[in-house]
């Protein structure tokens, strides 16, 4: 019998309220049975995999997807061992965020909890399948997830087995649900009654259908159009190895810079080794008409400054100061990650604070953009929108609040007349309740 979305809505909304009021031990209790749960269907879930990767190899699935849709041991080691970290992790619920006496024996404390249910559609990596959810059982949020069609095979059988190990040790049904088709996102989108917030992940076409489409709140997960500026002051070595890392280390992620600004007065020195350690990476280059001056690259166009390759290809520009390279990220960046090296303090000053970005960097790699980096176990995205969370999305980015107000029969009417008036002391403790 088929469960229509509206159904697999409520269920998790129930399965959601819950989550939220298991404890610390039962939520960790579900993250180790996670874990050794991949452990002993690693071999099942290399298969899938491979099984996926055909198929999509197949039908000439495009060679950064391709790259992320790998599931084998390497990663499948990495997303266990992001679990035990998350494990180690604080709890995020139930922490005082405020306490206040309002008037003696009457107290306000502002406590953390979950968001609810969320509903995530993300791109091809099986391995973001066991992030995100991890993520939110720890934050204890029910969650809707639809990766993409080419990791069908894997992400069915990471649904099983995850959703199997949590409910060995009572975590209740239905709190993870996985979706396989276009229409069953559609369907998520009208459940505003039962989803509490959407992250889409993907380009900003896609996160504005999805904005268009729903009444329910979303957080943008879009381009990774991510820039590193080398300014006039730069230790060129240093240039060189921090923008060979960041678009090399691994081509097909978000936070890889695809764009290079690099100010005129270092071009002639820079630019030649910049080609030499990009030409060991295979690394193909494209420049305006300053940059082929210096080194021979193909000539780089308009549209360069505005795509997000997620291959080896990277455009550089020459610029005439920091201010024409603020200027130029502003304006064709996404708002992820951008990078300035420079040994000029007051030059990394004006780019941190003016770069109209997530993450602002100073002489390191752009790739160090990610959550478990960041030591939040892991992240559900990055967020390039500026309300709720922004940057990488960990643990935080998926609570809420709630006030809780203690009192002994305090009403109203006695501060109204007078007979009560506020104190509003904050108080150094933790809710009781």
């Amino acid at each position: 019998m088929t469960t229509t979305m509206l159904e697999r809505g409520k269920t998790a909304k129930k399965a959601g309220i819950q989550l939220s009021a298991t404890d610390t031990q039962t939520r960790s209790a579900a993250l180790t049975a996670i874990a050794d749960a991949l452990e002993k269907n690693r071999a099942a879930l290399i298969a899938a995999n491979q099984a996926d990767y055909e198929r999509s190899a197949a039908e000439n699935l495009a060679a950064p997807l391709l790259g992320r849709l790998t599931f084998d041991d390497h990663k499948i080691d990495d997303v266990i061992d992001g679990i035990h970290s998350l494990i180690e992790l604080e709890d995020p619920l139930g922490a005082t965020r405020m306490a206040t006496e309002l008037d003696t024996g009457l107290e306000l404390y502002k406590i953390t909890c979950p968001i609810g249910v969320i509903g995530i559609i993300f791109e091809s990596r099986p391995d973001a399948f066991v992030q995100i959810s991890t993520l939110c059982l720890k934050s204890g949020n029910a969650v809707l997830l639809k990766g993409g069609r080419e990791a069908l095979e894997t992400n069915r059988l990471l649904c099983k087995v995850i959703s199997e190990a949590t409910a060995s040790v009572g975590i209740p049904d239905g709190w993870i649900q996985n979706l396989e088709s276009r229409e069953d996102v559609n369907a998520m989108l009208a459940l505003d009654d039962y989803i509490d917030l959407i992250i889409p992940r993907g380009s900003n076409s896609f996160v504005k259908y999805i904005m268009d489409h729903s009444n329910i709140p979303v957080m943008g997960h879009s381009d990774g159009i991510c820039h590193a500026y080398v300014d006039a002051s730069a230790d060129p070595d240093k240039a060189v190895s921090i923008a060979v890392d960041a678009k090399t280390q691994y081509v097909s992620a978000c936070n890889t810079i695809e764009t290079l600004l690099v100010h005129k007065d270092i071009a002639g020195e820079f630019l030649p080794r910049l080609k030499a350690g990009m030409d060991q990476k295979q690394v193909h280059l494209k420049g305006d008409d300053r940059v082929r001056a210096v080194i021979d690259v193909e000539p780089a166009t308009d549209d360069d400054w505005s795509t997000e390759y997620l291959d080896y290809i990277l455009s550089i520009k020459v610029v005439d100061s920091l201010e024409d390279a603020i200027d130029h990220i502003n304006t064709y960046g996404s708002g992820h990650t951008d990078v300035i090296v420079t040994e000029d303090e007051d030059h990394a000053k004006k780019f941190t604070t003016l770069v109209d970005s997530a993450g602002v960097y100073v002489n390191c790699s752009s790739r160090f953009a990610d959550g478990f980096r960041y030591g939040f176990g892991a992240e559900v995205g990055i967020s390039t929108s500026k309300l709720h969370a922004r940057g990488p999305v960990g643990l935080d980015g998926l609570l809420s609040y709630k006030y809780k107000l203690i009192g002994h029969g305090d009403i109203v009417s006695d501060f109204a007349d007078g007979k009560r008036s506020f104190t509003h002391k904050s108080l150094d403790q933790d809710c009781p309740l």
